[in-house]
């Protein structure tokens, strides 16, 4: 087994859904003993939601697989007295909770950071929400979707005459999810130097304000909001060619590239006419319009072809099942699978960052509900008996 940088971290997983449990899932592909607590029964909310009414092997939720791999689940009423009993002892020895359950629900049951800091002053407790801890919104769900809207991205995507669309993946979640990982890294590098732990609050809105930042920088600076072009134009402040394109058997992307070198390939050079920079961005739903006539007429890759070999920045546009045939995609190894013990040999995408030393790998399917409640209790010094009267009671599963 190659080492592992976070296998000295261990990490109680009190979150649910998407945000927390993808922050959640790239500590403990590093290594990271990460410890998830779930409802009996029931467990994490994500088990119960699916795409299109599918389930991989007849049983597990795609959704909740996706963002769970490499932790050990133990099923737990946190409403019990048993709870704190339990979580209480763990974090004695623990390094980090993650918690996204909305403001302040945590702390009335006794789970909030100053709780778990009495029990352990170096613990790092961190939370996500969708709007913070306070102010207006602070009752809103703070659902993915809904902070897209709220946030500009949704206004900015899409054809000027047609409605926002919101990003076609849990994009907010997972920005989300980067700011947890950050936090937390960044909260163990100081806890070394200082032997102190810290809370870390991370939240849906400022995160997606921090991931726009070119565009609310124009947006706040000059006063004025993007105007989303009517064609294909990539980008609300790009001016043409920017943009995806048609051809006979698919779609392509361009992006910055010299427009007369552009035209060259096409082959009409009554397209030169715009070559101005004024033009490019005043016409650009016109010039695109003209483009993509010419695209058209082509397949894919003949333009690809054609367009590489003279430096201009293209790409073909490809479904998730046609992601999975692509060459660069197996050469980067960024695909892999893990066995589950109901859902069979379960595909997935691997670890995206790459160590020399210390490599992320899976070594654990997601977890069952509660699949390693004995085993991470008895590690934490309960005896078989009481583990059994816990089980009993049904504050354990």
């Amino acid at each position: 087994m190659a080492d592992k940088a976070l296998d000295h971290i261990t990490i109680l997983d009190l979150s649910h859904l998407l945000q927390g449990p993808f922050a959640t899932q790239l500590l403990a592909d590093m290594g990271a003993n990460v410890i998830k607590v779930e409802r009996p029964g029931q467990g994490d909310l994500f088990r119960t939601l699916t795409f299109n009414n599918r389930w991989v092997g007849g049983t597990e939720s795609p959704n909740y697989l996706a963002w769970n791999r490499n932790k050990r689940s133990i099923a737990l009423d946190l409403k019990s007295a048993d709870a704190k009993t339990v979580l209480y002892k763990l974090a004695e020895t623990a390094d980090v909770v993650v918690q996204n359950f909305r403001p302040g629900v945590l702390a009335r049951l006794g789970f909030g950071y100053e709780d778990f800091r009495k029990i352990n002053p170096r613990i790092i407790y961190c939370s996500g929400s969708g709007y913070g801890e306070s102010g207006p919104y602070l009752s809103r769900p703070g659902q993915d979707m809904l902070l897209q809207g709220l946030t500009g991205i949704a206004a900015a995507t899409g054809r000027g005459d047609g409605p926002p669309v919101p990003v076609g993946s849990g994009f907010s979640d997972q920005v989300g999810a980067m700011n947890m990982v950050y936090g937390i890294l960044t909260a163990l590098l100081w806890r070394e130097r200082s032997g102190k732990g810290q809370e870390i609050k991370v939240n849906l809105m400022s995160a997606m304000l921090a991931h726009q930042g070119q565009e609310m920088l124009m947006a706040m600076n000059f006063g004025q909001d993007f105007q989303r072009p009517r064609s294909g134009i990539g980008h609300p402040g790009m001016d043409a060619p920017f943009g995806v394109y048609p051809t006979s058997d698919g779609w392509i992307t361009i992006a910055m590239s010299p427009y007369r070198r552009l035209v060259d390939v096409l082959g009409d050079a009554s397209l030169l006419d715009y070559d101005d920079p004024k033009l490019l961005f005043e016409k650009r739903d016109e010039i695109w319009e003209k483009l993509a006539a010419l695209t058209k007429l082509r397949t894919t890759a003949e333009l690809m072809e054609a367009m590489l070999a003279v430096d201009i920045w293209c790409g073909e546009v490809k479904t998730h099942l046609q992601v999975t045939d692509d060459p660069q995609v197996h050469h980067l190894g960024a695909l892999s699978h893990y066995d589950h013990p109901t859902a069979g040999r379960v595909k997935v995408v691997a670890p995206a960052v790459s160590m020399s030393e210390t490599p992320a790998t899976i070594e654990r399917h997601a977890p069952l509900v509660g699949e390693h409640s004995r085993e991470v209790l008895a590690q934490a010094g309960f005896s078989a008996e009481e583990i059994d009267a816990m089980i009993e009671r049904g504050s354990l599963a």
